[in-house]
């Protein structure tokens, strides 16, 4: 029987369908900090909410923190994976091309958490965008740069 390396583990059984809520996280690549450089981040935000414009997605919450992100979003077109290989993809290029750089910026894989409809989405949120606090990157969340949620 053939071993199974955690990126395809991640994979046995997903299934995406459009209006579903799903919390995502994706990590970087050896746990780099790489957004503790600000604009780095803001480059993996602008793809978060070029997905939301585009009508991908609509994002409920997000952080970027320094070595991983979380979005909760609600899926509209295409797959839970086909959005993180874009997602992952895109900002991957922008940061690369930004720190004059070539290396992998993400783990491969990503998690993925279905959500029910009637799971309280505001204390989803809440627990994504107090990821700075719980980390001491920050005492209030408004004192944190990488974040929003459609309800603050």
């Amino acid at each position: 029987m053939p071993v199974l390396n955690n990126a395809c583990r991640l994979r046995i059984g997903r299934y995406s369908e459009p209006g579903g809520i799903y919390l995502l996280t994706t990590i970087t690549d050896q746990r780099r900090p790489v957004f503790n450089d600000f604009h780095l981040g803001r480059l993996v935000v602008n793809q978060l909410r070029h997905a939301h414009d585009e009508g991908v997605v609509n994002s409920i919450a997000w952080v970027v923190m320094p070595d991983h992100c979380h979005w909760l979003v609600e899926l509209r077109h295409k797959s839970v994976s086909e959005l993180m290989c874009r997602i992952k993809s895109r900002s991957s290029v922008a940061v690369n091309h930004a720190s004059q750089s070539n290396g992998r910026l993400w783990q491969k894989g990503y998690y993925d958490r279905a959500l029910r409809h009637e799971e309280d989405l505001k204390a989803a949120a809440r627990y994504i965008i107090r990821n700075p606090i719980r980390a001491q990157l920050a005492t209030r969340i408004g004192d944190y740069p990488l974040w929003d949620a459609c309800w603050f």
